[in-house]
């Protein structure tokens, strides 16, 4: 009997429809940068990846799941020689296709390729001024390749967005950065903090301290009401204003949450909970199934497509059905009591189980910042085991408490 059939079945939550609807995919572990803080270690490809054929098959089967969105990312996923021919079979079978990238390699020629195969949009990934980025890519020039992605890609008829990597590096920049993002004109700027993941582990003084998050949102929605009101100077309705969105990893339940959770103009928008597993899906490119990309690969795998079908890891696997079956108790620390705790239930998985080395308390929340300042306390992670060396692993860190206020957080240059 296979592990598989030994377990429950997935019970969705109320008024799920049990699809994977948006999925991930990591087509190759090639990359034409070496990224100082890439989680999944990118360099060379797997020696294993799936071949064209097995793809297509895995297109089948997202198809017949009902998944209506695929990104491909990876490494590169342009340097896959197939990707043309991925993206044209996904997008047959009714799917909706973006990539995500560095932007080293996207030229006008090679956006064109992409868009004539049917891709849609693109998010290039731009982690502030040339000064940082180019230190966090670990290649001279990389800002400047980036930046001229995004406009060939806009060229070549792209939506075309951007997200940031908040860290330490880039914390001085948020406002400089954001003019960038202006004036390249893209549609949504998404950010999120560094995780202590893959070559980011290996680097602690590059991390956010948890009081830093506290400045990070505060400049965040400042920036985004400009957006707004440049759009409205502009003659635009709010909803066309650069949206300047916090992802999944950074927030919660502050003061700004519903203007950085949602889109401009949307009213109410709050984060609802890790989505690992709910609607999302992650594949990397020698076919394990997690159920978030992000995800650190050995406690979240639920199987292989090569070894039973996506529905079946989907439907029948606790690594990608955890959200489904916990419930309060998961939680510990200052997460255990918090009163957002039902809904949010210690906010991303990924960040908190790369940070502390397991799920259940999030050292990255606006909240619990904010809640300790007022009781006259600050966190520091601290880092206490290093992380093994291979893609998508993590060391582990632990919080120690002080008296408010914290030290000032590094200047320019500084570390």
């Amino acid at each position: 009997m296979s592990k598989a059939e030994t377990l429950p079945s997935r019970v969705p939550r109320a008024g799920e429809d049990d699809i994977p609807l948006y999925v991930v995919w990591e087509i190759t572990l090639r990359c034409d940068h070496s990224c100082a803080h890439c989680g999944s270690r990118a360099d060379k490809p797997r020696v294993n990846e799936l071949s064209t054929q097995e793809m297509l098959e895995v297109a089948d089967q997202l198809a017949a799941m009902g998944s209506r969105e695929v990104t491909l990312i990876g490494g590169e996923a342009y340097l896959r020689p197939d990707v043309g021919t991925l993206i044209r079979y996904l997008r047959d079978k009714g799917m909706r296709v973006t990539m995500q990238s560095g932007g080293l390699g996207l030229s006008a020629r090679r956006c064109k390729a992409l868009v004539d195969a049917g891709l849609q949009a693109v998010g290039v990934s731009i982690d502030g001024p040339a000064v940082v980025h180019d230190v966090l890519r670990d290649r001279k020039g990389s800002f400047d390749f980036a930046v001229r992605a995004l406009t060939n890609a806009r060229e070549a008829g792209l939506v075309t967005a951007s997200n940031m990597q908040v860290n330490r590096l880039t914390l001085p920049y948020l406002r400089e950065h954001y003019e960038t993002m202006h004036d390249l004109g893209v549609s949504g700027w998404r950010w999120q903090v560094t995780v202590p993941m893959g070559n980011a582990a290996d680097r602690p003084k590059w991390l956010l301290q948890p009081w830093e998050i506290l400045p990070v949102m505060d400049t965040m929605a400042e920036l985004q009401l400009d957006a707004i009101q440049r759009a409205k100077d502009a003659g635009l309705p709010e909803r066309r204003a650069m949206n300047i969105q916090a992802g999944n990893n950074i927030g919660y339940f502050g003061p700004h949450e519903a203007l950085l959770r949602g889109r401009p103009g949307q009213k109410g928008a709050h984060y609802q909970g890790c989505v690992s597993g709910r609607y999302t899906l992650g594949i990397e490119s020698d076919g394990k199934v997690k159920g978030c990309p992000s995800l650190p690969t050995h406690p979240y795998v639920g199987g292989n497509v090569r070894d039973m079908p996506v529905e079946r890891i989907w439907h029948d696997t606790p690594e990608l059905n955890f959200v489904q079956q916990r419930d309060r108790s998961e939680l510990w620390g200052f997460c255990g009591d918090c009163y957002y705790a039902d809904v949010c239930m210690a906010g991303c998985s990924w960040t908190a189980h790369c940070s502390l080395g397991k799920r259940g308390n999030q050292p990255y929340c606006y909240h619990r910042a904010n809640t300790l300042k007022k009781d006259g306390v600050y966190e520091e992670m601290r880092p206490v085991e290093k992380a093994a060396g291979l893609p998508y692993d993590y060391g582990r860190f632990e919080l120690v408490e002080h008296p408010w206020p914290p030290p000032p957080s590094p200047g320019p240059g500084e570390l």
